[in-house]
């Protein structure tokens, strides 16, 4: 696999992921093993387009990432990611790029982690639902060890994930930690053997596609984003039901419903 080979997915053309849909299950995967998977400029309008792409498909009720070789993500790959124009007044920061839609997503995310994530490598991935790691994956946010600051919504969602004390000495020290410590702080939901992770990542995928209403999914992922933000559960409280369905529309096929199919 070379970074010449080119993967399209309505009419999206990719160079640095692939991505597919099967059995409601859609795929990205990042695609630049020779570069242990380095995120470029171009990976990260693909991987936010391979998003919104899945979160549109009313086929799709689960997306899975993953990525090719034996890392994740190593960070940005500075080597192929000239800047592109920050005073345009629609740029949007490349980590941002993916962490909107991911975030804004209808649809659970769960990422699988195999190898090293790194900087923008691991944290693009906090607003996914589901981390699963092998037990040789490491963790890192190291940009105050590259005079950078953490980008992509990180310094929001990290406290969220992990509390405000362990995601400070993460972020401050930049110092990179093993898998164990990444699950025992609550980064990832569960570690495996490296052969083990894509199937136990496609069997949780399946699972929440199988047995997880598509309608439920959406609102209670976005619902638990948006009440993190207010402080205090009143405003989950203070949520009165609107009944805006139509029965002449709206019923589901009671036979299907009542066969058990």
């Amino acid at each position: 696999m070379t970074s010449n080979d080119r993967y399209s997915s309505d009419e999206v053309v990719y160079t640095t992921i692939t991505y597919g849909a099967v059995d409601a299950i859609a795929t990205i995967t990042l695609n630049r093993p020779h570069a242990r998977n380095g995120f470029t400029l171009a990976m990260a309008d693909e991987l936010g387009a391979a998003l919104t792409a899945a979160d549109r498909d009313a086929a799709v009720r689960v997306i899975v990432v993953a990525a090719a070789g034996d890392y994740f993500c190593v960070g940005m790959d500075l080597e192929e990611s000239a800047l592109d124009d920050f005073t345009d007044p629609e740029w949007v920061e490349p980590a941002t790029r993916v962490a909107r839609p991911m975030t804004n997503s209808n649809k659970p995310i769960v990422v699988a982690i195999q190898g090293p994530a790194v900087g923008v490598g691991i944290s693009m991935t906090l607003a996914a639902d589901f981390r699963l790691a092998s037990d040789r994956a490491k963790f890192g946010f190291v940009f105050g060890r590259r005079g950078l600051f953490p980008e992509g919504g990180s310094t929001w969602f990290l406290p969220q994930l992990v509390g405000l004390a362990k995601a400070k000495e993460w972020m401050l020290t930049g110092r990179v930690f093993t898998a164990a410590e990444a699950l025992a702080a609550g980064l990832v939901t569960s570690l495996h053997a490296p052969a083990d992770l894509l199937p136990a990542a496609y069997a949780l995928a399946r699972d929440l596609a199988d047995n997880v209403a598509p309608g439920s999914a959406a609102v209670i992922r976005r619902a638990l984003v948006a009440m993190a933000a207010q402080g205090s559960p009143e405003a989950a409280f203070a949520r009165p039901p609107r009944f805006r369905g139509v029965a002449a529309r709206d019923l589901p096929d009671l036979d299907e419903w009542l066969s058990g199919r």
